[in-house]
């Protein structure tokens, strides 16, 4: 009955799925002829209609602003941007060229009409481009404000998206030569390679006492960064410095980290006050040992040093069979010398060898030696307990000096002045598409900028998220047959697992109905034959015993066999058989009830018994 069941499901699963698999495919091989019959040209168009769907203007200059560029005009770009001819020193000379490709172009993906960035089409090479500030930006009493965008079209796997803010220099700046060497005031920007994620904002400090200039790193954003990397969208990069010496990074407009100049970058802007005294040496008797051995302790008599580890057991006896005269090892028989062997070049040819086959039945061959074990005496290397130190002074250190070379600049934001913004980058991935980068005072300036270029593109990343969806529903509206082709999709796996649950229901009131039969399991009589005077295990209704219980006219037991009338002492003997039966089931009963047993015995009509004897 089982596997009959199995069987019936297993049919049943497969005429489901082929049903759900041939109403799915059919709208899309519909749908697919269909497609078939778009052209290229007609799919280019229904991308530039979603694409109108958000209109872009290239933004106006802003008045006051050190620099804004939209790289949307071409022939601006290339009258102010200068791409560096300068070498790389120590390195090979067939890599040492900035010989990086740029070009002026859109995104690949999901691009606003008429917009452009500035893309590092190569990988793998140097490549250095720089354009310089209308007017040279001076950290006096105005903020700083830099901005720019990203787009790694490819991902990153190592290299560098950042910028740099040049150092001001006697005279106009020599940005044909620009290169790794170049002075600078500001690097800001992403940078990976392999796990590490960073988000640079570092800014040279010169040392007011000495003129020395030290690089100074911000701490890393509080927030992880390393979605830009992966999922080749445009993000925007803002830094704000204020004149109080605090700082601000954004990313996408959302702060990720902040701080102060002064106590957020390693090294500290101001050294430490005073310093350890170079000259100051510890004193002779000076002890920084805390706890010292017991010089009053002394060894035992019974600790012996000496004592190995381990010994053999004295009780192993060797296992009855040893064969000590026959080696573990014994040459190969089969073996046989190469022809190429050359005794005099390969040395004297030996055979290979294998387990002696002598060894095989027996316990082991060859020396026996009983097995190690851990030695009682065994106590090691002697040494006195450990006690307080009573000389013990603590730690020593040197004495404090004030520090030579301390200075104290309270003011860092006065860093040196820029006059022109770099890209000088090293890379292994290519696409690296750079727009909207703008230099200001004012914040108010970049947030402008980006409402009117970023937040055009998130818009429209936004739109194309949904996009497949609308082009669904848009190629439905011009064949509407296909929403038919929907509700079946819905309704037929609906309507096949009501189905399902049903059939199994019946299958189940079956099946027990069939195990009930197999195994004689009792059922209730009818209550409404008993209300009725019908027949008692089979009798037919309407017909009573004659008094000492017979059946004058016969009477049709449970299993169908009618007795004839003239069995009356047979039957007075069978009944007489019968309570006796009825009792010892009964004291049966009651002794499996007192015993707890929990599978008792099926009891069964003596009528029933009786025509199963005849």
């Amino acid at each position: 009955m089982a596997v009959g069941m199995m069987f019936v499901w297993w049919r049943r699963r497969n005429a489901i799925f082929a049903v759900v698999l041939a109403a799915f495919l059919l709208p899309c091989g519909i749908i697919a002829d269909e497609v078939d019959e778009v052209t290229v040209t007609e799919e280019i168009k229904q991308e530039d209609e979603e694409v109108e769907e958000v209109i872009y203007a290239t933004p106006k200059m802003i008045e006051g602003v050190y620099l804004m560029e939209t790289f949307d005009d071409v022939s601006a770009f290339e009258s102010s941007w200068i791409k560096s001819q300068a070498r790389k020193d120590g390195v090979d000379e067939d890599i040492a060229k900035y010989d990086g490709v740029w070009a002026v172009e859109s995104a690949e993906r999901m691009a606003l009409t008429g917009d452009r960035g500035l893309v590092l089409k190569s990988k793998a090479k140097h490549a250095a481009i720089s354009v310089p500030l209308k007017k040279p930006f001076i950290f006096n009493t105005k903020p700083f404000v830099v901005q720019y965008e990203v787009n790694l079209q490819n991902g990153q796997e190592c290299g560098g998206a950042y910028i740099k803010l040049l150092s001001s220099k006697e005279g106009k700046p020599d940005l044909k030569n620009f290169n790794d060497k170049t002075p600078y005031t500001i690097m800001f920007g992403p940078d990976k390679c392999g796990n590490d994620f960073k988000l640079h904002f570092i800014f040279r400090h010169v040392n007011p006492l000495t003129g020395d200039i030290e690089e100074k790193h911000a701490k890393r954003p509080r927030d992880k960064i390393e979605e830009p990397f992966k999922d080749k969208k445009p993000h925007l990069y803002t830094l704000v410095i204020q004149p109080d010496n605090s700082f601000e990074i954004r990313l996408d407009q959302e702060v990720i980290n902040s701080g102060s100049l002064l106590e957020d970058f390693s090294p500290p802007v101001n050294p430490s006050k005073e310093i350890d005294d170079p000259d100051d040496v510890m004193p002779d008797d000076w002890d920084e040992r805390e706890k010292i051995p017991d010089p009053d302790a002394t060894k035992p008599d019974d600790w012996d040093e000496d004592a190995p580890m381990q010994i053999s057991d004295p009780d192993a006896v060797k296992p009855s069979g040893w064969m000590d005269d026959e080696p573990e090892m014994v040459p190969d028989p089969t073996a046989e010398k190469p022809e190429d062997w050359d005794d005099e070049m390969d040395g004297e040819w030996e055979p290979a060898l294998i387990n002696n086959p002598k060894c095989a039945e027996a316990p082991g061959c060859g020396e026996w030696k009983p097995p190690m074990i851990d030695n009682p005496s065994y106590k090691g290397k002697w040494r006195p307990p450990m006690i307080d130190n009573p000389n013990y002074r603590g730690k020593w250190m040197p004495r404090k000096i004030p520090n030579p070379d301390f200075f104290e600049d309270l003011e860092p934001f006065k860093m040196t002045s820029i006059d022109a913004v770099g890209i000088e980058l090293w890379s292994m991935s290519d696409n690296i598409l750079f727009d909207n980068l703008i230099v200001a005072e004012n914040v108010a300036d970049a947030y402008r900028l980006a409402q009117e270029t970023f937040d055009l593109k998130v818009m429209k990343l936004e739109k194309g998220q949904v996009g497949v969806f609308r082009r669904i529903i848009n190629y439905s509206n011009k064949h509407p047959w296909l929403y038919a082709i929907y509700v079946l999709l819905v309704a037929i796996p609906v309507v096949l697992i009501i189905t399902c649950c049903c059939a199994e229901a019946k299958d189940s009131k079956i099946e027990k109905e069939a195990e009930r039969k197999k195994t004689d399991e009792p059922t209730e009589d009818d209550p409404h034959a008993e209300e009725e005077g019908g027949a008692v295990d089979g009798e037919p209704a309407g017909v009573s015993e004659p008094a000492g219980g017979e059946d004058a006219t016969g009477v049709e037991d449970a299993s169908g066999v009618d007795e004839p009338a003239d069995n009356t002492e047979d039957d007075d003997d069978d009944e007489e058989e019968e309570r006796k039966e009825e009792e010892e089931e009964l004291e049966q009963g009651k002794d499996d009830k007192d015993s707890g047993a929990e599978d008792a015995p099926t009891r069964t009509s003596p009528r029933l018994r009786k025509a199963r004897r005849e």
